[in-house]
């Protein structure tokens, strides 16, 4: 599948095999997965930027597609935090002037940490210098690691800062500790390391329509599987026509009912309107309880009745 290049203005998106415009000419380039564009990671992104502005030099994120664990573990789904659409959109808030996006395949992974260096770094971008966190390795076997690319940097003429963990309470913040957080339904502390809540964007689906004979009719989405939240009952925003709106979701197999495929289903609070069809950006903000079974559907309405009155306090709405 081909992706054409995306302007994004002032911010750019350009594929592996695209030509740097002139504008983007000798590049600081701030390097990584970048799967939540965290806070962790906005500290090399703005250091990046940082030092781009000082030089009088464009700004870059050079990223991959798809995560590299993807690639090498294709057999167990992953749980991204940002898809690549949200992951560029993250980037474009940044600051940043661009976003090289290089499909990572069997070549890329095949490629030793010096070819990579000198091919793309230096050869297609013209590197002015390159931000990376402590942790980040490419090339063949994970052989480019911090040291190497200040040496090679060294070598091929361009500057090469590596940026320190960022902690929170002694923590390190990391992509695999704000998945750990949401699987465990720690939102806030999530939207803590993120700096700002956990979102979802996705397509509103026809459901079984019990919510609206229940006074509770609801926004229904079918989610990647591979998304590990904790199932339960949330406070919510959703975005619709450019406007934040509360609400309260419950994300599940609905046990009072089929058990059926984990299902986000989002109430929104004062809101009439057809959203079916619709694609929705859902952020998650509180877990107000797990998922239950009730005896009875009015054991059911009266419990909704109690998430609507805590999702409303919790957003303050």
């Amino acid at each position: 599948m081909t992706h054409p290049t995306v302007s994004l203005k002032p911010f750019m998106v350009l594929r592996g095999g695209d030509t740097l415009p002139a504008a983007l000419h000798g590049p600081v380039v701030a390097i990584g997965n970048f799967d939540g564009v965290h806070r962790g990671h906005r500290a090399v992104i703005g250091t990046a930027i940082e030092q781009a502005r000082s030089f009088g030099k464009p700004a870059l994120a050079l990223t991959f597609e798809p995560h590299p664990r993807a690639f090498f573990r294709p057999d167990e789904p992953m749980f991204r935090l940002t898809p690549e659409p949200m992951k560029l959109a993250r980037l474009a808030e940044t600051g940043l002037d661009g976003a090289v996006v290089l499909g990572f395949d069997a070549a890329l992974a095949a490629r030793d940490a010096e070819s990579f260096v000198a091919d793309i770094l230096v050869g297609q971008l013209g590197v002015a210098m390159v931000v990376a966190g402590f942790d980040f390795h490419f090339g063949k076997g994970r052989s480019g690691s911090p040291a190497f690319l200040r040496e090679a940097g060294a070598r091929h003429g361009f500057r090469v800062e590596i940026v320190p963990p960022l902690l929170d309470e002694g923590a390190q913040i990391s992509s695999s500790a704000i998945r750990a957080a949401l699987a465990q339904g720690r939102v806030e502390q999530a939207a803590d390391m993120l700096g700002a809540p956990w979102e979802i964007e996705a397509e509103v689906i026809h459901g079984d329509k019990r919510g609206r004979e229940f006074g509770y009719p609801t926004a229904n989405m079918r989610l990647d599987p591979s998304i590990q939240l904790a199932h339960g009952i949330y406070a919510v925003t959703l975005e619709i026509d450019g406007a934040r709106r509360p609400g309260v979701a419950s994300f599940g197999r609905r046990p009072t009912f089929d058990d059926g495929a984990p299902r986000l289903e989002s109430f929104v609070f004062d809101f009439t309107g057809d959203l079916y069809g619709r694609r929705l950006r859902v952020a998650f903000h509180a877990y107000l309880r797990p998922e239950l079974k009730f005896d009875s559907i009015e054991a059911l309405i009266a419990q909704m009745d109690i998430d609507s009155a805590k999702a409303r306090a919790a957003l303050g709405s």
